[in-house]
């Protein structure tokens, strides 16, 4: 199935991509297509116009910025974020978890900012950002405005993200401490993922803070803010007992959808499974340093 006729439309700068869109949201961004041409293809989505960002300078660019930031653009391939020597350097686990991302075609054409924006419950860079505490920076209308990633996904395929803004930037500090991302998939997408971030005082090899976010089992990423809370301040040999000492209650709070991945109950089990493997991985790292 063919599209509804659409016009097309290729700005080279992000005040001429806003205004493409049009007061009433009429048009959309469009940038590696991966998710919404298919989508456009089933008549699940219509639009009149589409607004080509890829001639738009500097959103494709990766760097460590003066604040010791990382700054990812959001049309940055899953290949080029997976090959980035800065990704690699300081967080091996975003550079891994994209260069494992759906296939070798989406990777290679599907963008970091797309893949946010579509808002899909089963993907993996949601739950790892949110982890890392990135920030993401929207451009329209009125201004620009920077939204917590863990803020941005509503409920399912829904964003805080205006039809007029176009996410330009993601930005996270560069971990002091280890950045763990594991899954389990049926076919290209997680049923389940975890994702988790520690702040570590080396001196004293205890956790000073501690992320970490669960995803595919609800609408969004979620918190697992009894295990966070259980961390903080521990001893990194005790990380493990402390956590089975709270895993219960902790997965018990989370938001579960039962679905043709699975029913709530098996759900949580992979969650509490792939928690103590991000542990184990965490400390054979440099966890324990």
């Amino acid at each position: 199935m063919l599209p509804s006729p659409f016009e097309f439309d290729r700005p080279s700068t992000i005040e001429d991509a806003i205004r493409g869109v049009g007061e009433s949201g009429d048009g959309m961004f469009y940038s590696g297509g991966t998710e919404l041409l298919l989508a456009m293809k089933m008549r699940v989505i219509h639009t009149d116009r589409l607004i080509d960002i890829k001639g738009i300078f500097g959103l494709n660019r990766i760097c460590l910025n003066e604040a010791n930031d990382i700054e990812i653009g959001a049309r940055c391939t899953h290949a080029k974020i997976a090959s980035d020597p800065v990704i690699r350097e300081h967080v091996p686990a975003l550079s891994s978890l994209c260069a494992n991302v759906a296939n070798i075609r989406v990777r290679s054409v599907g963008t970091i900012g797309g893949n946010l924006c579509f808002g899909e419950p089963h993907a993996d860079p949601p739950t790892l950002l949110a982890a890392l505490n990135a920030r993401l920076v929207l451009i329209g209308r009125d201004g620009t405005r920077v939204v917590p990633a863990d803020d941005f996904i509503r409920s399912e395929l829904e964003t805080i993200r205006e039809p007029d803004e176009l996410l330009t930037l993601i930005v996270f500090p560069c971990p002091n401490g280890p950045v763990t991302y594991r899954r389990f998939k049926h076919g290209e997408r997680p049923s389940v993922n975890v994702a988790m971030a520690w702040s570590i005082d080396a001196g004293k090899a205890t956790i000073k803070g501690a992320r970490v976010r669960v995803g595919a089992l609800g609408s969004r990423p979620q918190p697992l803010k009894v295990v966070e809370d259980a961390l903080r301040g521990l001893p990194v040999r005790e990380v493990r007992s402390a956590i089975e000492a709270v895993l219960t209650t902790a997965l018990d709070e989370l938001e579960v959808n039962e679905d043709r991945h699975g029913g709530a109950d098996y759900k949580r089990h992979l969650a509490g499974v792939l928690l103590l493997r991000n542990v184990e991985e965490a400390i054979s790292v440099g966890g324990g340093a």
